[in-house]
């Protein structure tokens, strides 16, 4: 019987110390002194095999495996996208793609209605912010919903370009950890860092360390720059109070399965990602059981004492960290970005303790026990139909409800707004509804190679090389949009704006849906000065997607060079309503006010223009073209030297800036400094002499005599 008792109070003791360990993370209702903060790191395109907490094969990572060493690292995680938008929707709204409709980058924006991570966590006293590395993470895509802030200001380059814009994770973190220094508890603080992404270009010493992995050397310089975020946390104590959840969006594939990069396929090179999950009292451990991103929602609620909201569709990790086991259920994943932009066959499946099947015209099946990599199809001596029925009932149940709601943001009065400028907006073009082995991504997968060959001959110098590449793509493959696209980007790079037109319209001919073509068709009309027809053709893309600022954007252009500057205005207005911290929107508006001026002599535009290009300016110091647009502003003020240091920075941020180098030439003769307008002249005239007609030849060459200088 004593001993007995003694059994009970050691039980007692164990469990007093484990509530005092742990009270704070179970306590729905007690002061904010005592809640956990919450800090969540997604690191873009993150192989877990090169972090050294998974496997030392690749390089060290010690500043991701100390945290790996005091926390809980899951060997099986998986993301159910292996594209960045969706899988970040996935891990903030805590359900898969079926349920909140984000099935990839381009075409999707989160909406409204759906209650984020970033909510629920302010609802309950939180601060929240969040720093992202890049635009596929853009604030026009709605995931801001919950933040304070929301700090995507990475520049201003269109997502017309061939690379993302982003910026380095050193920059993301230096900006967290200026908002975490001014917090008082409770936060949530949402840190991402695209550099493992494509085009491999980490800084130095990484870049000659790892000369013959730039992609590794990537995931070196990002586990170097979260150095700093670490020291700060513990040298203020935040990992005491702090649950600190660290993750990839999606892997990379390096050439595994046929594939470069990822977005394409759904094997594990590129849904398996990394996962740890560290708080005071965790015990380290390593779990090996299947679990998700959809997984994360309803663990953070479960460790900070949160309600969990009814429509997650994930589970807590917080038994597999407590060492039991997790109930059995089927992980889903699809990859439809070729679905969506190509009209390819979707790609959709589950995982199933060891078994993964991939359904597809040319369906795979695998053992991830025996071959976790996938390089052995099993679905030919496999009877699919169970299988196939397990995965219809899925989509089946994590559907939402209403379903065929249109994926947009745009409400009732948006709507309203559009119809009142001449904009109504139509369903997109329906979709094939099946599919044979033509369709099967796996044989189409040497066209999506030869994409990637002729963007990487393009990146290198090899232009034509690339240009022939995008030719054979379109000559052999009618529906492959993105080889338009790029082909007529190359040849307007090359000054060959007609051939671009005649390949946009092509495109366009075999790919009627394709909202990218018509956004580059419309764009090069503009470039010509057809502004009617580049307007007609943007309005037909509006028809696909209006909810794009960027094709607001060129609207508001084609109608400001066409001298409408009332319309243009309604349309830089409306893509600002839809992304109001666009740079490029900014330095437009300052474009038309200041056009405004020049027509009306009215001071106010005038002051409306320079306030616009300081906004531009602002969210993004580096924006040559808006230093340029201030300088003109300024000049137009009589306040030349104002002028003439907006017109030196932005040559300093652009060296063949020809606008800035030749209103430098004209700001420095009219202030009788010949020798710096001579200077400026001459540079101008070296890099754009061969592009300007015989009348603008001769003016400049009169400019550099009238310098003191002969021809």
């Amino acid at each position: 019987m004593k001993r007995h008792r003694s059994s009970l109070f050691s039980v007692f003791l164990f469990l007093l110390g484990l509530f005092a360990v742990l009270s704070p993370l179970f306590s729905k209702g007690d002061s904010k002194n005592v809640r956990l903060n919450f800090l969540l790191i997604t690191i873009d395109t993150l192989r877990p095999d090169r972090l050294s907490c998974y496997s030392t094969e690749h390089l060290k990572t010690p500043n991701i495996d100390s945290l790996a060493d005091k926390g809980a690292l899951f060997l099986k995680a998986f993301a159910h996208t292996p594209t960045t938008l969706p899988s970040h929707t996935n891990i903030l709204l805590g359900t898969t793609p079926l349920y909140h409709g984000v099935h990839d980058n381009s075409n999707f924006i989160v909406r409204e209605k759906f209650l984020t991570l970033a909510e629920l966590l302010k609802d309950q006293g939180y601060s929240t912010a969040a720093f992202v590395g890049a635009f596929p993470l853009d604030s026009r895509f709605g995931l801001t919903q919950g933040f304070d802030v929301y700090d995507d200001k990475y520049g201003s380059i269109s997502s017309q370009e061939f690379s993302y814009v982003e910026r380095k994770a050193e920059a993301v973190v230096e900006k967290a950890l200026k908002w975490l220094e001014n917090q008082n508890s409770p936060w949530f603080l949402w840190i991402h860092c695209f550099d493992p992404h494509q085009r491999y270009d980490p800084p130095e010493p990484f870049k000659t360390q790892y000369k013959n992995n730039l992609y590794d050397g990537e995931v070196a310089y990002v586990d170097f720059a979260l150095s700093k975020l670490f020291s700060h946390l513990e040298k203020n104590n935040l990992n005491d109070n702090s649950l600190i959840i660290f993750t990839g969006d999606h892997g990379e594939s390096l050439g595994q399965h046929g594939e470069s990069t990822h977005g394409y396929f759904a094997y594990n090179s590129t849904i398996w990602v990394p996962l740890i999950v560290s708080f005071p009292g965790i015990k380290q451990s390593r779990v090996n059981q299947n679990v998700s991103h959809i997984d994360i929602f309803p663990t953070v609620c479960d460790i900070l004492g949160v309600d969990k909201p009814s429509f997650l569709h994930g589970i807590s990790l917080l038994p597999a960290i407590k060492g039991k086991k997790l109930a059995k259920r089927a992980i889903y994943f699809e990859s439809l970005y070729p679905y969506y932009s190509r009209d390819w066959a979707p790609l959709k499946g589950y995982i199933e303790r060891s078994n993964k099947f991939i359904d597809s015209p040319v369906p795979e099946f695998y053992d991830l026990e025996k071959d976790f990599m996938e390089s052995s199809n099993l679905a030919e001596n496999k009877n699919l139909n169970k299988y196939k029925k397990t995965l219809e009932k899925m989509i089946e149940e994590l559907s939402y409800a209403n379903k065929n709601e249109r994926k947009q943001k745009i409400d009732r009065e948006a709507r309203k707004r559009l119809q009142s400028l001449g904009y109504i907006s139509t369903p997109q073009a329906s979709r094939k509804k099946s599919f044979t082995a033509k369709d099967d991504l796996k044989t189409l997968l040497p066209y999506q190679d030869k994409l990637t060959k002729a963007m990487s001959s393009y990146h290198k110098g090899n232009i034509e090389e690339g240009m022939n590449l995008l030719k054979e793509i379109v000559a052999e493959r009618k529906d492959f949009a993105l080889a338009y696209t790029y082909l007529a980007t190359l040849y307007g790079e090359q000054g060959r704006l007609k051939e671009a037109i005649e390949v946009l319209r092509e495109g366009i001919e075999n790919n009627p849906s394709s909202y990218r073509i018509f956004s580059s068709y419309g764009i090069f009309l503009t470039k010509i000065g057809q502004y009617d027809s580049a307007i007609e053709i943007f309005e037909k893309g509006l028809a696909i997607i209006d909810y794009d600022p960027e094709l607001w954007n060129y609207i508001g252009v084609a109608y400001w060079r066409k001298g409408d500057f009332e319309k243009a205005l309604e349309a830089y207005q409306e893509a600002l309503s839809l992304d109001n911290n666009y740079p490029i929107i900014f330095n437009n508006l300052g474009s038309l006010y200041l056009s405004l001026f020049l027509k009306t002599k009215n001071p106010s535009d005038r002051q409306k223009s320079l306030q616009n290009y300081k906004k531009a300016i602002e969210l993004d110091p580096d924006y040559a073209s808006a230093y340029n647009g201030l300088g003109a502003a300024y000049r137009h003020a009589g306040n030349i030297n104002g002028a003439i240091y907006c017109w030196e920075k932005a040559v300093e941020l652009s060296p063949d800036f020809d606008f800035a180098l030749y209103n430098l030439g004209i700001a420095y003769l009219a202030k009788e400094d010949k020798t710096q307008a001579l200077s400026y002249f001459i540079k101008y005239k070296e890099k754009h002499y061969h592009a300007l007609p015989p009348k603008e030849k001769d003016k400049l060459d009169a400019l550099i005599q009238k310098c003191g200088k002969k021809s």
